[in-house]
């Protein structure tokens, strides 16, 4: 059956192609179904039951903000954790590895110095010695110094031999004390830094725990003490053997060693006060024996105020060697140091009264000595204490005007150190004359430069930049110009190129006037007499005597390496306190910048002021 196409062309209309009306109904029906499923519903149905199974649907990961293919997430996560754990590794290895550390920079010569000043006072040791003393020519030696003596009966074993000899000179020997503990006071991370500060401690304690045994400590009030221990006067042409008639090593020493006491000695027990008192500041992390020291300083400070008088009558073995010419600037210095040691105003009203200043020389301008800090005379030193007080606490009236004197008299005393206002002479060499050219200077020169340095670090730490002689105005800079130039003279930087230290540099003295260093350590036992040949030699000392200043040149810069000439040979133990002290102040720990300590020598000082009261409570309607 044909049909005619309309658009040109037979059209053919098979019987056996054509659908009823029912097939027609249900393909139409196929269709819209088809039209209303997407395109994926559609790959589904049309895709057979092998391809179904053979693709895996894709898994995502919601970051929040990113949707991200979740293996790719997991690779991400994966690499980040393992570069993790291999830098850590790494690290680990890098740390555990030992490796070379750039050596620390040499220290200089101040610190150097300072170690080897040290080691002297581990040689002046008397009674039994530490194992660990590090001087192998020393062993113990007079055991039984005080119970001995018929009037003291009582322990007197230990403390430190005075110079070459083997005498107890408590007045010195207190000072020093004073001196070494001011200085760890001042400079106490210093010494940590170089590795001295338990050794100075020790020093300190080994000094301190006999001068506790000159006294009835454990008293509130005292009437006496023990101002020395041994005998050296020998102008009387006695053959009496004593400790300057006879030559031995302290450890043969077999005569007899009197005991001196004191009823009336202001001096020595105001600067034993002011020992035990710096000593306690030293000490203030051990509570027990801290509070110790303070009771026994208060009993000696106490027993010198009431019995007044000189510890050196004419014609005692005490004025030939250590004469004490006033007890007003113990005073002084002692009441300061009872002032930071306990915090009791009624020291500090002693230390400021006006009428002790000016008898202890706080005026005396024209005086040849004025400004001369030594053993002798406390004053220089006790004006620098208290400008120190003034500086960092002002605590104004009643005390303001009295502690502004002594700033401005401190102000004048570095003045008066200064070449420019010719108020000492110096030698060609550089050295000042405080003792106006009178042998041993060298104890004088490291006490003024001690005073310059710590002053300059006073003033940095108060932020001032210098002080005012007259109209000039001078830099901190310059005082430790000065101080470096006597330190410097001191260890060979002087027309001999020589060091006064024993064993300090390559050239120093080989002939100390000292008994124990000159006399071989070699088990033979020499008597009074038998160290003669010792003393005499022209040979160079057997035993080195480490750290040892000797007394110093003349007024020329001269010196005389003469074992007998005790005006250029002989160190002591005060003259050593001083160049530790300054030696300290001076040094330049390349570790770190090391100032004053501000703060600890005012532990004890309570609030100057009243405590404000607590703001009131927030207002509440």
């Amino acid at each position: 059956m044909f049909g005619r196409d309309p658009w040109g062309g037979p059209l053919e209309i098979s019987n056996a192609d054509s659908a009823t009306d029912d097939d027609r109904s249900r393909d139409l029906d196929r269709a819209a179904l088809m039209r209303q499923l997407d395109e994926t519903q559609q790959s589904w149905l049309l895709a057979g039951p092998g391809d179904q199974a053979g693709k895996k649907k894709k898994r995502y990961v919601d970051l929040g903000c990113l949707v991200v293919d979740r293996k790719v997430f997991m690779w991400t996560v994966g690499t980040v954790l393992g570069l993790g754990v291999f830098i850590g590794f790494v690290i680990m290895i890098v740390k555990l590895v030992p490796h070379k550390r750039p050596p620390p920079p040499p220290p200089d010569q101040y610190t150097q110095a300072l170690h080897k000043a040290l080691m002297f006072f581990n040689a002046q040791r008397s009674g039994p010695l530490p194992k660990h003393n590090g001087v192998s020519w020393r062993g113990n030696s007079c055991m039984k110094d005080g119970l001995s003596d018929s009037t003291v009966r009582r322990s007197l074993v230990g403390g430190f031999y005075d110079a070459g000899d083997a005498i107890k000179f408590n007045y010195p020997m207190a000072w020093s004390m004073t001196m070494l503990s001011w200085s760890v006071i001042e400079y106490r991370a210093k010494y940590e830094a170089i590795g001295e500060l338990d050794h100075i401690r020790e020093l300190i304690k080994w000094g301190t725990d006999y001068i506790l045994k000159t006294f009835n400590s454990s008293a509130d009030t005292i009437d006496r003490i023990v101002a020395q221990v041994g005998v050296g006067d020998t102008s009387k042409g006695s053959s009496q053997p004593n400790d300057h008639y006879c030559w031995m090593r302290p450890e043969d020493i077999d005569y007899k060693r009197p005991v001196t006491e004191c009823h009336s000695c202001s001096d020595l027990a105001s600067e034993m006060a002011a020992a035990l008192a710096a000593a306690s500041i030293v000490f203030k992390d051990s509570k027990t024996y801290s509070d110790k020291l303070v009771k026994g300083a208060k009993a000696l400070y106490k027993f010198g105020r009431l019995q007044r008088g000189r510890y050196s009558p004419n014609g005692s073995d005490q004025a030939i060697f250590y004469n004490s010419t006033s007890y007003w600037d113990e005073f002084v210095w002692g009441g300061a140091w009872m002032y930071f040691a306990t915090g009791n105003n009624s020291y500090l009203t002693v230390a400021t009264a006006p009428g002790m200043a000016k008898h202890a020389g706080a005026y005396w301008f024209g005086s040849p000595n004025y400004g001369v800090f030594t053993w002798d005379d406390k004053l220089p030193g006790a004006q620098v204490l208290l400008s120190r007080l003034r500086l960092f606490l002002s605590p104004g009236y009643p005390y303001e005007e009295i502690l502004r004197t002594f700033h401005n008299q401190t102000d004048n005393v570095m003045c008066s150190y200064l070449p420019v206002f010719n108020s000492f002479n110096f030698t060609k060499g550089g050295l000042i004359q405080l003792n106006h050219g009178r042998p041993q200077p060298l104890q004088y020169a490291v006490n003024a430069a001690f005073l310059a340095s710590l002053y300059s670090d006073y003033l940095e730490a108060a932020d001032t930049p210098g002080w005012y002689c007259g109209p000039n105005f001078y830099t901190i800079e310059v005082l430790r110009k000065f101080a470096r130039s006597q330190l410097d003279y001191i260890l060979g930087k002087n027309p001999l190129k020589m060091s006064y230290v024993v064993g300090f540099g390559n050239k120093y003295p080989k002939r100390p006037h000292h008994r124990g260093a000159s006399i071989p350590h070699n088990g033979v036992k020499y008597g009074c007499k038998g160290g003669y040949k010792w003393r005499d030699t022209k040979k160079a000392n057997p035993n080195i005597l480490v750290g040892a200043m000797v007394a110093g040149p003349d007024r020329r810069d001269g010196y005389k390496d003469v074992r007998t000439n005790y005006n250029y040979t002989e160190p002591t133990l005060a003259a050593n306190a001083g160049l530790v002290a300054a030696l300290i102040s001076i040094s330049d720990i390349k570790t770190g910048r090391f100032g004053i300590d501000k703060n600890t020598i005012f532990s004890a000082i309570p609030p100057m002021f009243p405590t404000p009261p607590p703001p009131p409570s927030a207002w509440k309607p």
